[in-house]
């Protein structure tokens, strides 16, 4: 399973959170590419932040620069990847579905944790309509950092393609608890058998 952390961290980031995911996956934290802007110090991001909202452009570039990734190491690995499983945290859950979006039917299961979709339609929804793999969105309904306009496209968005598991969290605002992450491993095991 692929880790993807938020808007201005890294990869030492999600990975602190394996100790709670189920122990049969082997999990790989990657760290974002572009270089956090200004307050942010020593942190990391998928895509740019715009004023104006994610712009689906740079969303399908940070995918396809994800994708990239995952083909060159498929690539290194004599037997391939048997099965890929994305987990992202607020931006890095926004990548989640970014990849579903690009390669529909590459990945297995994608967790997307207090994140988002990019808006307008994407070469692979026509597909990800049909195929509905398995995504669970985790997330507070007072989060103070994904505007509502997000939510409501996120929430218009993933159940028509998607087999979607949603659930709220009432107090975590945007972050992860550890409520979310017994409900994470539920759905990796039952999506995932070992």
């Amino acid at each position: 399973m692929i880790l993807l952390h938020g808007y201005g961290s890294f990869e030492g980031d999600l990975i602190g959170l394996a100790d709670h995911l189920p122990k049969q996956f082997v999990l790989a934290s990657l760290r974002a590419p572009l270089i956090a802007p200004p307050p942010v110090v020593d942190g990391y991001s998928w895509f740019p932040i715009d004023p104006a909202g994610p712009d689906p452009k740079r969303g399908a570039e940070a995918a396809a620069a994800l994708i990239d990734w995952i083909d060159r190491l498929e690539a290194s690995v004599p037997t391939g990847l048997p099965r890929i499983a994305l987990m992202g945290f607020s931006q890095g859950g926004a990548m989640v579905t970014q990849a579903f979006r690009a390669q529909p039917e590459r990945f297995v299961a994608g967790v997307n944790c207090s994140g988002f979709v990019f808006r307008g339609e994407q070469q692979g929804d026509a597909v990800l309509a049909q195929r509905k793999p398995p995504i669970f969105w985790g997330r507070d309904e007072g989060d103070p950092v994904i505007t509502q306009d997000k939510i409501e496209l996120t929430n218009a968005w993933l159940p028509s393609h998607s087999t979607l598991t949603a659930k709220l969290y009432p107090g975590i605002q945007h972050s992860i608890s550890a409520e979310e992450l017994n409900d994470i491993s539920a759905f990796l095991n039952v999506n995932l058998p070992a």
